[in-house]
């Protein structure tokens, strides 16, 4: 669960990640009677029913019930908001506990918890690439890098690690969640007849492509983690830093 870098160089004011970077609203008996809470929680509600073109800070305030000059008491921007949304997500997936049977189930715990969250709000995924510097996801961050630590990865291969099993949930969870969500039956003919009519050009796609036919994409996901687990576990065996649970 890979986080941006913040970098100490020049910003534009109210950018993403700024939330993270500046003090707190202020507080105070003058301060409006609407909490940061609840207009993250709205917002994540919002983002669930409609995505997130559909977010702005006046459909956002008309939602709570409010005007767009209270909001701002708390929140500057659009940015800040879907920081912070993508943050309170964060919390829905769980932290392993340390219980004893290694640091390949800890991490696939983990994965598969941060899959689960990302497909149960499909708009989250396409919003990754963003600062990512809220406590929830830098919790979950250090935990994923803590445990491939104690495996035995030094760097580069930690930071390859934790990159790779990052991309590979982000990039699993953004295709479930746009393609094989939203495609209607009449795209997916559409498209298993294109590939059949050009099978000749296409032969392993149109056997086995993923346009093909419905797949398991639980099964899927599970096959391709186990596959990124074992290159990291060969990786750290060869080199004979790997720690035996």
């Amino acid at each position: 669960m890979d986080t941006s870098k913040a970098g100490p160089g020049t910003r534009r004011p109210g950018a993403a990640g700024d939330v993270w970077l500046r003090p707190s609203a202020r507080t105070g008996g003058d301060t409006p009677p609407l909490s940061r809470d609840r207009i993250v929680q709205e917002a994540v509600a919002l983002l669930d029913a409609e995505g997130a073109d559909r977010l702005t800070m006046r459909r956002l305030a008309e939602r709570l019930g409010t005007g767009s000059t209270t909001l701002y008491w708390h929140v500057k921007t659009k940015d800040d908001v879907l920081d912070l949304a993508l943050d309170v997500i964060f919390a829905e997936v769980g932290i392993p506990d340390e219980d004893g049977r290694g640091w390949r189930a800890g991490v696939t715990a983990l994965i598969n918890g941060w899959r689960a969250v990302l497909l149960r709000h499909p708009w989250s995924a396409a919003l990754l690439g963003r600062p990512m510097l809220g406590p929830n996801v830098l919790a979950r961050s250090e935990y994923l890098y803590a445990t491939l630590l104690d495996a035995g990865l030094t760097e580069p291969h930690l930071t390859a690690a934790a990159y790779g099993l990052s991309n590979y949930v982000i990039g699993s969870a953004l295709m479930q969640a746009t393609w094989m969500t939203n495609a209607d039956q009449e795209v997916r003919r559409a498209a298993r007849e294109h590939m059949h009519a050009n099978r000749e050009r296409y032969p392993a796609l149109a056997a086995h492509g993923p346009l093909v036919e419905e797949s398991d994409s639980d099964t899927g996901f599970a096959l391709g983690l186990a596959w990124l687990l074992d290159g990291i576990q060969a990786g750290i065996t060869g080199a004979g830093e790997v720690r035996r649970d």
